[in-house]
């Protein structure tokens, strides 16, 4: 499969927007701190997913960035998409020419796993994730060390 870090870390930074939506714009060097990201690679990252509609953001000070809608309404594989990440377990890109132009003994099997994992993440929102326990115990872990890191 052909998920690289680029699309963790846009999903990491979208599910961060929306842990934080009630605090209104999320400055970019906000989520660097408690995400571990590069603040250049998000600026990449937020840029991309403000072309494609799941970001707005706000200039001047309090400024940042905020989800376009409804954590509800994100679908993981949007997010994966919007960045121009493959979701695709196929030697040949699902080309069908994997060998000498022509299909390999394995492709439908890659297929068919490409094609769970997309439902899969199609199937899964922001609000999904932030539904889960341990995505809110670490996100409380975060918020924590980041403010300890403030105070001292």
């Amino acid at each position: 499969m052909k998920l690289t870090t680029r699309g963790r870390y846009a999903v990491t930074a979208m599910l961060d927007l929306a842990i934080h939506h009630d605090k209104g714009s999320i400055a970019l060097s906000d989520i660097a701190k408690r995400q571990g990201i590069s603040l250049a690679y998000l600026e990449q990252l937020l840029s991309q997913l403000r072309k494609r509609g799941l970001v707005e953001s706000t200039r001047g000070p309090g400024g940042g960035y905020s989800l376009s809608r409804p954590a509800g309404q994100i679908s993981i594989a949007t997010i994966i998409d919007a960045i121009d990440e493959s979701i695709d377990a196929t030697l040949c890109s699902g080309q069908k020419n994997c060998i000498d132009d022509d299909t390999c003994l394995t492709h439908f099997l890659w297929e068919e796993l490409s094609a769970n994992i997309r439902a899969f993440l199609s199937a899964k929102t922001l609000a999904d994730l932030l539904n889960q326990p341990h995505v809110q115990q670490v996100a409380l872990r975060q918020d924590r060390r980041v403010e300890v890191q403030f105070t001292h």
